[in-house]
């Protein structure tokens, strides 16, 4: 039961972020701003769709001019996002979404043990408290009470996010 909690408060605290930011799921164009267009060639073929750069938050890609780009939580756990990666987000013409981490930061690594603290999971590590995401907690089979290895911008000591590495215990 706490864990349905869990993912309900998460979807709840989406949802408001994306209300805030006045992105509706039902009319992604809405959030194409007057960015360039460009051709993205990938293994399956060529596609166009506007490309907008913005830098990762721990949750979200902030765009130009603050807006806000919700990035899928798997991508961000198993790519091992921090906070102030370069992201680039290309909308294709049917409106999916691809990200790409174009430029990231310099990491460093710390050991802590994972903690619940209301329905956020935290990590404490080098003498402070990290969040993570739950999508990380859930792909690591991690409970509270294990230690992590946990990765964290090397320069921005005012981070509030971390991104698991491994489960020690």
């Amino acid at each position: 039961m706490q864990r349905l909690d869990t993912i309900e408060s998460g979807l709840t605290s989406v949802q408001k972020t994306l209300d805030e930011a006045g992105i509706t799921a039902h009319a992604p164009a809405a959030i194409i701003p007057k960015n360039k267009k460009a051709n993205v060639s990938m293994a399956t073929g060529s596609i166009e769709g506007k490309v907008i750069e913005g830098a990762f938050d721990g949750q979200n890609m902030i765009g130009p001019e603050g807006k806000i780009y919700p990035v899928p939580a798997n991508y961000a756990s198993k790519s091992k996002l921090v906070e102030g990666d370069t992201l680039k987000l290309t909308i294709v013409d049917d409106g999916s979404f691809i990200y790409k981490q174009i430029g990231p930061v310099e990491r460093k690594k710390l050991i802590g043990q994972l903690k619940l603290e209301g329905d956020q999971y935290v990590i404490e590590a080098g003498g402070r408290n990290y969040n993570v995401l739950y999508a990380s907690v859930t792909y690591f089979k991690a409970k509270p009470g294990d230690e992590l290895t946990v990765v964290v911008p090397a320069e921005l000591e005012s981070a509030h996010w971390a991104a698991i590495e491994a489960v020690i215990s």
